[in-house]
């Protein structure tokens, strides 16, 4: 009889922040089940031009699906489940989330129109599941959204307790406060392994509280005498009561901007939060009421082009207006690749008057991650054997690494995506093994994967511009008038006729070598004309477009 194993691997989310998916298995290598944890998204940047979301590819575990018991959700951020629409009609399993996050889950299948009859369990807040020889505990952390769960999993050869997303907030505003009794419970009956957050390894003392934040949110809005607009991320339900209970203490009404600030919000009444707070009022009626007396909660604190933020800094939202004398408060942190955008939105606003207050020049922002002496109490709580540093790049994760070692833990192991870790049976816990991984590219509604030809097209034109050459053959194999010479994105400085006089001049020799009238010659042709002609063009211009050839017989 083989041995029965405890696994860890993940496919997104380790070397990265974002594309958070991890899978566990037990059982012996014949018969092992498996569940999941999390299924999320990362955002594309500029190198992949028309692309927005990236997920991980789920083709390892959808090998297995039939022996796959459930995907598990710690809580409802995109990077932990934005790929569920995408990827769980590949599994059809079961999918386990506490109240808020089963709410906006059900969203996300509704709007792809996909139906997931009864296979969403909701789970209440600190209950469990037993998914085969899986018994899965959800810990309620605080963190930047609501209902926040770490997950302990316990099998028959020991526990493990996966953080999720965390930081310990001794006043989270909203939501319960993190079951440190649990935590505790866990730890005294022994963990085998801790899969652990690694976001802010390198940011000393504690990540602070969210009753900080809004004192000094009131402080700074109770200053200032025109409209006031707030920008933060939708997610955060925290912030937002915030924002509605400073706009009440200084004798404002509020208005929500965004599709993803009403959803949220509706989200969090349907759960029952949110309910002592003044009613919003539709953005269309706010702009009734003097500049004095409205506050404006909106997305887009990325700078997102799409987000409500970009749109009414550039004048074009249809019922925010923006003046001189206005104040606009950046509640959010600055993403690390967004600095470009969002320092171009900042210079913006203040060259037009506004008062820009962001994290750099006040309090009005704390992280929903774990710093040095958040991780220092899990660490005292739980007393793993092991851990395991995700949800971080390289350089997070070697130091969470480092900083395991000071905390006297036995076997911290360093991962990347696809690590196999064999967490039992052995001494301790190591990788034996690679799983396939990759990416797979959201390409307007449909996926593919990171060797795309659409993709490579698109990124080639996007560079270098798009050639389209037209020739038109008459029944005798003869040209019948010149060539039809089409081009976009090739730089031109007035003197385009010469290069479009080179290429005529070009196609004409190269279609003398080749006998028209042999339409199995054609491809030969077009070849030839493709690569002579993006010569010619990059001699001229210093591009080689993307080039597509048409031969129209007659």
């Amino acid at each position: 009889m083989k041995k029965e194993e405890f696994i860890f691997c993940p496919l997104g989310g380790s070397g990265e922040i974002g594309m958070n998916m991890n899978l566990f298995a037990y059982g012996n290598p014949e018969n092992r089940k498996w569940i999941i944890v999390d299924i999320g998204v990362t955002f594309a940047d500029d190198t992949i031009p028309g692309v927005d979301l990236i997920y991980p590819d789920p083709g390892f575990i959808v090998d297995k699906k039939d022996d796959l018991l459930g995907l598990v959700l710690t809580h409802a951020h995109e990077d932990h489940i934005g790929a569920i629409a995408h990827i769980w009609p590949k599994l059809l399993c079961n999918i386990y989330a506490t109240p808020f996050t089963s709410v906006l889950i059900q969203e996300k299948f509704k709007e792809k129109k996909i139906d997931i009859g009864n296979k969403l369990k909701i789970v209440k807040l600190n209950g469990d599941i037993q998914l085969g020889p899986f018994k899965i505990e959800f810990v309620t952390l605080t963190h930047s959204i609501l209902e926040p769960n770490g997950l302990s999993i316990e099998t028959p050869a020991g526990t493990v307790l996966h953080t999720g997303d965390w930081k310990c907030d001794p006043n989270p505003l909203i939501g319960e406060t993190i079951n440190e009794k649990k935590l505790k419970q866990i730890g005294n009956k022994g963990v085998l392994a801790m899969i652990c957050d690694s976001t802010n390894v390198f940011n000393p003392g504690r990540a602070g509280s969210e009753s900080d934040v809004r004192k000094s949110l009131l402080k700074i809005m109770t200053n200032k005498p025109k409209r006031i607009i707030v920008t933060s991320f939708a997610s955060n339900v925290a912030r937002m009561e915030s924002i509605f209970y400073c706009a009440e203490k200084i004798g404002r009404k509020i208005s929500l901007v965004g599709r993803s600030m009403h959803r949220i919000y509706k989200a969090a009444k349907q759960c029952g939060y949110l309910n002592d707070l003044i009613k919003p009022i539709d953005p269309r009626d706010a702009k009734k009421i003097s500049r004095e007396k409205i506050v404006y909660l909106c997305t887009g604190s990325q700078g997102e082009p799409n987000g409500a933020m970009t749109r009414i800094s550039n004048y074009i939202h249809p019922d925010v207006m923006i003046e001189s004398e206005d104040t606009v408060i950046f509640s959010s942190k600055i993403i690390p690749g967004n600095e470009k955008k969002l320092y171009k939105l900042h210079n913006q606003l203040v060259k037009n008057g506004i008062d820009v207050i962001s994290e750099e020049n006040e309090f009005v922002h704390v992280s929903g991650h774990p710093n040095r002496e958040d991780l220092k109490d899990m660490y005292n709580w739980v007393k793993p054997k092991s851990v395991i540093p995700v949800h971080g790049e390289h350089r997070h994760m070697i130091e969470h690494i480092n900083f395991a070692k000071e905390m006297q833990v036995p076997y911290p192991v360093q991962v990347e995506n696809g690590d196999i870790v064999q967490l039992f049976p052995g001494d301790k816990p190591k990788v034996n093994d690679k799983a396939p991984i990759g990416r797979m590219f959201v390409d307007g509604t449909i996926s593919v994967g990171e060797e795309s030809q659409a993709i490579k097209e698109r990124r080639n034109i996007s560079y270098n511009g798009f050639l389209e050459i037209t020739i038109i053959i008459n029944n005798v194999g003869s040209i019948v008038k010149k060539p039809i010479i089409t081009f976009k994105g090739i730089p031109s400085n007035g003197e385009s006729n010469n290069f479009i006089f080179a290429l005529e001049d070009k196609i004409q020799d190269i279609c003398k070598t080749f006998s028209l009238k042999n339409a199995h010659q054609e491809e030969n042709l077009i070849e030839a004309l493709k690569t002579n002609c993006r010569k010619t063009v990059k001699e001229k211009t210093g591009k080689r477009p993307y080039t597509n050839v048409n031969l129209v017989r007659i």
